[in-house]
């Protein structure tokens, strides 16, 4: 695995997208604003975006995988919980994009999480209006989130997400629910009590000695099996929280938790099936 995670770092960022070209809605003005980076976490985001990483060239396979990081919701675990998942995807030669969501508990923020979950939206309508551009196909578009960023993909994989047919915006007009979900180590915030019996399949991973969300694992596991909804459960004796992709963690089987992706990413027909 940390050979393949070593190829996967190997593809690099292509292109950043805002959501909205003149800034998010009744936010417009702060959309120049800079956004604050060091070391392993990024704050103060005001222009919502996705960094585009692309399979190398020939590679791509048609399936496309929005990645949302955690951070508590007071900044993001960018590097660690969105660039290095997205490379590992793009290596599997998915289309990824690595997204930056604003922040509705960073100290000052003046966002709530409905604006969380418009970004999140506005993400999918973007990567499904955008579809042909990147050889993806439309009804293969999936989310992943890791903690906080676990709860943004729970934000628009669950309710309807039906466009806005009457919207001047044509991106508006497009479907923002996924066709799969990727959940690590989610937060509770977004899981409706019951989830729907059409909700999208799911791949959901975490340690059964995470202090922060170890019972959101068997909770949200439970609420899939009642509703005979489609899920892939890997819980691990150890691990704690915010093993990212494994390749840090002393466990082997966390180490391994993204090879366990891939599989399940093969088996619903989302790659092509290793030989």
């Amino acid at each position: 695995m940390l050979a393949a995670l070593c190829v996967a770092a190997q593809a690099q960022a292509q292109e950043i997208i805002p959501l909205w070209k003149k800034g998010a809605p009744g936010f417009e003005s702060r959309r120049g604003e800079t956004e604050q980076h060091q070391d392993w976490w990024y704050k103060n985001i005001h222009n919502p975006s996705l960094t585009v990483f692309a399979p190398a060239a020939g590679q791509a396979n048609g399936t496309a995988v929005i990645v949302a990081a955690g951070g508590g919701h007071r900044q993001l675990v960018f590097n660690a919980e969105g660039v290095e998942p997205a490379q590992y995807l793009a290596s599997l030669g998915i289309t990824a994009f690595a997204l930056k969501y604003r922040l509705f508990r960073e100290p000052g923020s003046t966002y709530t999480i409905d604006n969380t979950a418009e970004d999140i939206r506005r993400a999918m309508r973007t990567v499904r209006a955008r579809a042909a551009e990147w050889h993806i196909d439309p009804e293969r578009i999936g989310v992943m989130g890791f903690s906080a960023g676990g709860e943004v993909a729970a934000l628009v994989a669950y309710p309807p997400g039906a466009g806005d047919a009457q919207s001047p915006d044509p991106v508006e007009r497009l479907s923002a629910r996924p066709n799969f979900e990727i959940l690590v180590y989610p937060g509770p915030l977004g899981i409706p009590d019951p989830v729907p019996a059409d909700s999208p399949p799911l791949f959901l991973a975490g340690a059964a000695d995470d202090e922060s969300v170890g019972d959101v694992l068997f909770d949200l596991a439970r609420k899939y099996h009642a509703a005979h909804a489609p899920i892939e459960l890997h819980i691990y004796a150890q691990g704690k929280h915010a093993f990212n992709m494994g390749q840090r963690s002393q466990y082997v089987s966390v180490r391994n938790w993204p090879q366990r992706l891939a599989e399940w990413l093969a088996d619903r027909g989302l790659t092509p099936p290793a030989h």
